[in-house]
Parts: C-alpha cells; structure tokens; sequence
C-alpha cells in the first residue's frame, strides 16, 4: 500500500508552518556549504583574468546577486498570481517575505557592479540601459515594501503588492535583453543556454556555486521571515494561540 502526500494541505498557514520550520536548518546548511565552497574558488584558486585583472573577481557576488534580484521579483509575481487567483492567504505572506531580500539583492546587485564599473570603465555609474534598469528594478522592490507597509488591512495589502507586482515584472525580460536590445557598455552574458561560457571552467563553477548559495540563502531567509508573518497575522487563530501557550510553557520550564 502506498502513501501519497497531500501537497495541497500545506497551502495553510497552519499546515506550512511546521514544514518550514523542518527546512530551515537544511537550506542555511547548504548556503554555507555553497558559498564557502564558492568563494574559495573562486578568490583562492580561480587564475587571474588576463584583461580585467584581479578586479574580476567581484562577479562571484555581482552575477549571483543580479541572477537573484531578477529571479526573486519572478517568484514573487508568481505568488501574486496565484493569490490573486485563488485568494489564498500564504501567497501573499510569501510574496511579502521574498522582498526584503530581493531588496538586497537589487542593492548589491547595483553596488558591486560600481565596484566593478570603476576600474574597467573609468565611472562608478553610467547611464547604461542594464544598469538603469536594475536600479528600477530596485525602486519596484521599495515601492512594494511601502505599499504594502501602508495598508493597514494585510488581505488588502497583498492584493495591492500583488497587482505591483505582477504589472512592473515585465521589467525582468528588459533587464535580461538590454544588452542584446541596446549598445550598451555592460558585457553580454557570460553563462548561456545557447552556447559555451566565455570564462575558464573553475570561474564558472566557483560563479554558479556562488549563486546557488545565494539561493540557498534566500530560501532560508524567506522562510525564517514567512514563519514570522504567519504567526503575527494568524495571532488570534487557535493553532497559535496553543503554539505560543506551549512556547511559554517551556520557557517557564527551562
């Protein structure tokens, strides 16, 4: 006799919950594992660059960072959608959870491209379609957060952000086309689908491990973040009335 999980169940805040609670330790585990692992090769053994010099080394953050502003505003019109679709109320507590960090990423994203941008270009900002367009992707990223924070009722809020979100996501395929679309100063890609990276091997991996624990990181994070949510909004509800009871408990026990 087989067992099947019931996916669907865990689209309660009551339910997912305890299963992020279970994830958490692994994700933070791995985005150690990753980032040391990639940061080791990519700022210990990685060769020079023999054009940029060591300089370069600043893309084992900058490409990380860029790939997770870009995917994370994906994700979160992703729940937007769905929220707007079948009115659930984790979405938008998901959605609200990711963007603090894809705030972040946006910010280093742009930071570390200054560092970059300075050296090889002469200028820490440029006027440059890839760059304007990230530092909007940034100022999407703020202006959910204060939507959002402006509203007092959480279920109208989400609805807002999730409008914002979905309409301004369009802003992603121009970030990812505006060196093909415009004559830019920023570098095409250098990791591609279509055709073989332009980097020796161990930059690239030391790059993609790099990413994978900013990754990593942003699930842990989101969850940790999520899990706060759930309890503030769901603070009147039974289930977290008898978890706080039983938190109190064993505190007073300890």
């Amino acid at each position: 006799m087989t067992m099947k999980t019931n996916w669907y169940k865990f689209s309660a805040p009551s339910a997912f919950y305890p299963l992020a609670g279970r994830l958490i330790p692994w994700f933070w585990t791995l985005a150690a594992l990753f980032g040391v692992t990639g940061l080791w090769l990519g700022l210990a053994v990685a060769p020079t660059d023999f054009q940029q010099g060591e300089g370069y080394r600043i893309i084992f953050i900058h490409v990380g960072a860029s790939w997770m502003a870009m995917f994370i505003y994906v994700v979160m019109a992703f729940w937007a959608a769905i929220g707007l679709a079948f009115n659930t109320r984790l979405s938008g507590m998901m959605a609200s959870a990711l963007a603090p960090t894809g705030t972040l990423f946006a910010f280093l994203s742009l930071w570390t491209g200054a560092f970059w941008g300075k050296p090889m270009w002469g200028a820490w900002w440029a006027w440059d379609a890839r760059m304007v367009s990230v530092l909007i992707l940034l100022f999407l990223y703020i202006g959910f957060l204060a939507l959002t924070r402006a509203i007092d009722d959480p279920r109208r809020a989400d609805k807002a952000g999730a409008v914002l979100a979905l309409v301004s996501v369009v802003n992603i395929p121009i970030i990812y086309f505006s060196v093909k679309w415009w004559n830019t100063l920023h570098q095409d890609a250098s990791v591609s689908l279509t055709k073989s990276p332009s980097m020796a091997a161990i930059m690239l991996w030391g790059m993609l491990l790099c990413a994978l624990a900013m990754w990593m990181y942003t699930i842990a994070v989101t969850l940790t973040r999520v899990r706060g949510i759930i309890l503030e909004r769901e603070r009147h509800t039974e289930w977290v009335k008898a978890l706080l009871t039983q938190g109190d408990a064993l505190a007073d026990a300890k």
